[in-house]
């Protein structure tokens, strides 16, 4: 459970009147312990912080539908300097999810059979939590388990674009040409990126943008052409 919570501030109406308590919307519950009667869930609007509720006798059965993972809506009150929940509303866990989460862990098996499989519907589901562990498989011991994973970051696209563009200046050739073709095959939605980390690149960096750059077909502006293209001031 969290040992420091973020201050949860009630907010009423422009010249309305306050109402007892809050309703506080969570995507994640993170931990629930029936025994101590206390909620634990994340608060996306804290940066993933997160807060422990105590939970009122009238919330118990419900408490004890709740499920790590699920979102929920929850009515809260504060009571002695405490907040209670006193309701909930449950959004279980998309299945999508629910599925992603075991193909992640799939994706770290000893067997390359289980990584295989997971690495293959990671680019199924696209879920943009798979990006940097679909990375790291491109250096997988087992060629089908590099080869799934490169397949999946093509299907993802652009949100797997700035997690490979690191890699093309690898010192391992194999993982060089991988993240070369990947960025090459996601196409259109890795231009922008690619451009915008050409102003941070050193220049082994920057060389190896541009010339991915020059394979999909892209050339970037010149300062002077640019300039050109500035309005005049009349």
């Amino acid at each position: 459970m969290a040992d420091e919570a973020p201050k949860l501030i009630q907010i009423a109406p422009k010249g309305g009147e306050k109402k007892d308590g809050f309703n506080l919307v969570t995507e994640r519950v993170v931990a629930v312990n029936p025994e101590s009667k206390q909620l634990e869930v994340e608060l996306l609007a804290y940066d993933g912080k997160t807060v422990v509720l105590d939970v009122a006798e009238e919330a118990l059965e419900d408490l004890k539908k709740i499920k790590e993972g699920d979102g929920a809506t929850i009515r809260v009150v504060e009571e002695n300097g405490k907040r209670i929940a006193k309701s909930f509303k449950i959004r279980p866990k998309d299945p999508n999810a629910a599925r992603a989460d075991a193909m992640l862990l799939d994706l770290r098996d000893s067997h390359w059979l289980n990584r295989k499989y997971a690495a293959e519907v990671l680019g199924e589901l696209k879920d943009p939590r798979a990006v940097d562990p679909l990375v790291a498989a491109l250096n997988d011991e087992v060629g089908d388990v590099r080869q799934r994973a490169s397949d999946s970051l093509i299907k993802l696209g652009g949100p797997s674009v700035s997690s490979l563009i690191p890699l093309l200046v690898s010192e391992e050739d194999e993982i060089r040409q991988s993240a070369t073709e990947i960025l090459r095959k996601i196409g259109k939605p890795a231009v922008e990126p690619l451009a915008t980390a050409l102003a941070d690149a050193d220049d082994r960096l920057k060389a190896r943008i541009m010339k991915v750059l020059d394979r999909m077909g892209y050339k970037p502006k010149t300062k002077d052409q640019v300039k050109a293209e500035l309005p005049r001031l009349t």
